[in-house]
């Protein structure tokens, strides 16, 4: 019986870690803003890549890992960009992606659920709870929410008596199903 139970699990295991897969991102928007001299600014970040198991049922039995490509940033400014890619922000030579990983996933109500999340960018990872909604229709289903987080947890930027330390970050993802 031992040896059954022995075979069964690492078996079970496989089985869940397989059902996580890659899903066709249809369409991605992931916005960040912060005040720079008191004004809103902020941009795009683009190049979203996804592995998912997400039954919205059973959520606590599913997983999400997301990766952005940190070269994609856009905040319609090229100078910017750049500056935003260099090592005193981004470091995308040495940092070129950023991922996020459930650590949990639970339904709140209807359409509304919430995550627990490693975010890591620049080798740093921080656990986030992000709600989000994760709505369908016949061939996609699309996943809404935001965080709010400090980019210099991150080593984004450096202490600045112009820019603020507050970034929200807004989050749509369409996939096919």
């Amino acid at each position: 019986m031992k040896r059954i139970v022995a075979l069964i699990i690492p078996l079970l295991i496989l089985v869940n870690l397989a059902s996580a897969q890659k899903v066709t991102v249809l369409k991605s928007t992931i916005k960040f803003q912060l005040k720079n001299l008191g004004v809103n600014t902020g941009g795009t970040i683009n190049g979203l890549s996804a592995n998912m198991a997400f039954d919205p049922e059973k959520p606590e039995t599913g997983s999400i890992e997301a990766v952005l490509d940190v070269k994609s940033i856009n905040t319609d400014n090229d100078l910017r960009d750049t500056h935003l890619r260099s090592d005193e922000f981004f470091d995308v030579a040495k940092y070129p992606t950023i991922t996020m990983k459930s650590v949990s996933l639970k339904r709140k109500s209807g359409d509304k659920y919430t995550g627990q999340f490693n975010l890591t960018i620049k080798g740093i990872t921080k656990t986030f709870e992000v709600p989000f909604n994760y709505t369908t229709d016949a061939s996609t289903a699309t996943f809404k929410g935001g965080l709010k987080l400090s980019r210099l947890d991150y080593n984004i930027g450096g202490k600045s008596l112009v820019m603020g330390n507050d970034v929200s970050v807004s989050i749509e993802v369409q996939v096919a199903k």
